[in-house]
């Protein structure tokens, strides 16, 4: 019998496995796919760490997420410095005196407060996303650099979104390209996966294991379960199915050194289908003759199963918080995670959680 199965292997069920066997506990992760790490996986071809899902790039200001993590691996100093690429036109993100300088041929902060403010005062009401976002940053900005990268993730028109997707966007007036503030950031030099198996060291582990699919087997071997998958396909989606919105990665081996000069590029304009260009190698200033890039395309979550992104408007909401109440009724269940908890966790935030739920559980 063990006194924890973890459902996932992915960052949250991880350092609440390690914690759990630092404290004599005896712990089964099961995973439902073919490697463990979950979404921040990476695995190597040609001297290239290759993000599977996407780029996870470590940022935080938090002294504990940050200490915490580096006893698994050594980070570099990677800056993540994004640009766009609307029909042929570059601009640097986030929003900064760089782009404004691009879009507008000025120089000063004073001319950039200037237009903005004036192209915001374009919005009387704010009934959906499009008002939202002009009211933050100007009507140019948004439709050159929100208003199709939007429609592509979310799958539907920027007048048909809720204004709460983007409750605020980053704009500075400072000739700065670094997108985040945090204190911290970087890249696990050699990448990630190597973190998750430090964690999961001396622990067992089952690939290939769907826990829905053998629940109530799985079930009877532990005294309690943290589930960190969908929590609508934990109860068989007895209510309804929640939403969401999944990605799909193409991976491309190219033959010469550099692609895109840059480890991530935003193609913002509606028709081009994939929302961003991913060139894994300047993650960790590789160097080798060839480059590998990931195109990332938004898809409907039934295309590919895998759902990333909770579509978190009011009747998802409403269906989420049942299932919730229904997960009070079991008492071998503990939530957490991105997907049990129907949010988007940074994985700084997803440590110091599982770090929390280690504390108050594992007495």
């Amino acid at each position: 019998m063990y006194d924890y199965l973890i459902v996932g292997s992915g960052l949250f069920g991880s350092v609440f496995a390690h914690e759990a066997k630092k404290k004599g506990y005896k712990c089964l992760v099961v995973e439902k796919r073919n490697h463990i790490g979950g979404n921040i996986y990476t695995y190597e071809k040609d001297g290239i760490n290759i993000h599977k899902y996407g780029a996870h790039i470590f940022h935080t200001s938090s002294q504990e997420a940050w200490d915490y993590i580096n006893q698994f691996a050594s980070f570099n100093n990677f800056i993540n410095s994004p640009i766009a690429n609307y029909k042929g036109e570059i601009y640097n993100l986030p929003f900064n005196m760089n782009t404004f300088s691009r879009m507008w041929n000025i120089k000063t902060p004073k001319e950039a407060q200037e237009i903005i403010s004036k192209q915001r005062s374009e919005i009387k009401e704010i009934n959906n996303l499009e008002d939202q976002a002009i009211s933050l940053v100007g009507h140019d900005i948004y439709e050159k650099l929100i208003k199709g990268y939007t429609e592509k993730q979310w799958g539907r028109s920027c007048n048909e979104l809720p204004p709460e997707i983007i409750k605020r966007l980053p704009v500075r007036y400072t000739y700065d390209n670094n997108y985040f503030n945090d204190r911290y950031q970087g890249i696990p030099i050699g990448g990630y996966t190597q973190i998750i198996e430090k964690l999961l060291d001396g622990i067992e582990v089952r690939l290939n294991t769907d826990f829905c699919k053998a629940k109530e087997e799985l079930s009877q071997l532990a005294k309690k379960i943290l589930y960190t998958g969908a929590l609508d396909a934990y109860f068989d989606y007895s209510l309804g199915y929640l939403q969401y919105r999944s990605e799909r990665f193409e991976l491309e081996r190219i033959e010469e050194e550099n692609y895109q000069g840059v480890a991530v590029v935003n193609y913002t304009e509606r028709e081009i289908p994939y929302t961003r260009i991913i060139e894994h190698k300047h993650f960790e200033k590789n160097s080798s003759p060839v480059t590998y890039i990931s195109k990332e395309y938004p898809v409907d979550y039934k295309e590919t199963g895998e759902p990333y992104y909770p579509i978190n408007d009011k009747a998802n909401m409403e269906l989420y918080n049942k299932y919730k109440e229904l997960a009070k009724t079991d008492e071998k269940l503990i939530l957490g995670g991105r997907l049990a908890l129907y949010s988007y966790f940074d994985m700084d935030k997803t440590i110091l959680a599982s770090l929390e739920l280690s504390k108050n559980s594992l007495k």
